[in-house]
């Protein structure tokens, strides 16, 4: 049946899936040992399926592979593309610190690996008028963030001709403040920098990764949104002061883009218990009533 708008918002217009610091190793090989990278990825997408979700995108924002490993890189292309397939979904890749711009550019660009490491890896999407800006801002040899000058300049000529429904720039090392005193030594420098760039810009929102946990922020008025990695998860409650990385707590984003506005929601990756649930065929009988009705069928406590 055709669908029925059952609250205030129309669906969104489109609807993107945010990844980040999926880690693969060449060979399959398990993260430190004990992290199967390459499960936990598969389950994500298979939840998605799952779901009967059809995003418009898929935007990993860095650390794809551990050390830039072109067998790494190969694999998670092979996994990420074959769910894409069936979505008709495009795939935006954004450099990590861990990545190695080379084997990035040749394997999962398509890029000539020549050009090396002095140039950064920054891209432009144009999704039926909604613009994705893949900004690099890795260090080659370092896992701090910086943004070059050149790069600036480039971000300010991208930004100049404001896009039909806005930007979202994607990024590896997210603009905010983290209570984890050992990430803070690893951030992006000179972030005032990029605020004047970005300032009365059309940005709508910046996707970010590295810090290994969900959390949201503001920065220069835009609201940033960071993905917890698909491989491990840092503890916050660990001991203070300390840094520690468990095997749980991995999840996707889910950004939702309405006409005015943007949502994430975070997604717990794994097999859980359901201890309550409505049916498809009970939304079915909701949507056949008037709203009044509706609200009296769903709303109203027993």
């Amino acid at each position: 049946m055709e669908a029925v708008q059952l609250g205030q918002y129309a669906p969104a217009g489109k609807i993107l899936v945010h990844l980040s610091d999926t880690h693969f190793l060449a060979n399959s090989a398990p993260l430190y040992g004990a992290v199967d990278t390459d499960q936990t990825v598969h389950r994500a997408l298979e939840q998605l399926h799952r779901s009967g979700i059809r995003p418009d995108a898929l935007i990993l924002t860095g650390d794809v592979a551990d050390r830039g490993e072109s067998e790494a890189y190969r694999r998670i292309r092979g996994i990420v593309e074959a769910a894409a397939a069936q979505w008709n979904a495009t795939i935006i890749w954004v450099m990590g610190n861990h990545d190695k711009r080379e084997s990035f550019r040749s394997v999962l660009l398509g890029e000539a690996a020549s050009v090396g490491l002095a140039s950064p890896v920054d891209h432009v999407h144009d999704l039926d008028g909604l613009r994705i800006i893949a900004l690099d801002t890795s260090v080659p040899g370092y896992h701090h963030g910086e943004i070059t000058d050149a790069q600036l300049t480039w971000l300010t000529d991208v930004l100049h001709q404001p896009a039909r429904h806005g930007s979202i720039l994607a990024l590896h090392h997210p603009p905010i403040p983290t209570p984890l005193p050992l990430m803070s030594v690893l951030e992006l420098q000179d972030q005032p920098r990029l605020a004047a760039v970005l300032a009365g810009s059309d940005v709508r929102a910046i996707l970010g990764g590295h810090l290994h946990y969900s959390t949201q922020g503001l920065f220069a008025g835009i609201p940033v949104s960071v993905a917890a990695a698909t491989c491990y998860t840092m503890d916050l409650s660990a001991p203070h002061r300390t840094l520690t990385g468990v095997n749980g707590g991995q999840t996707l984003n889910l950004v939702h883009v309405y006409a005015d506005q943007i949502t994430h929601s975070q997604v717990p990756i794994g097999a859980f218990t359901a201890v309550t649930q409505f049916s498809a065929d009970y939304v079915d009988e909701l949507a056949a009533l008037s709203p009044h009705d509706r609200r009296q069928a769903f709303s109203r406590q027993q």
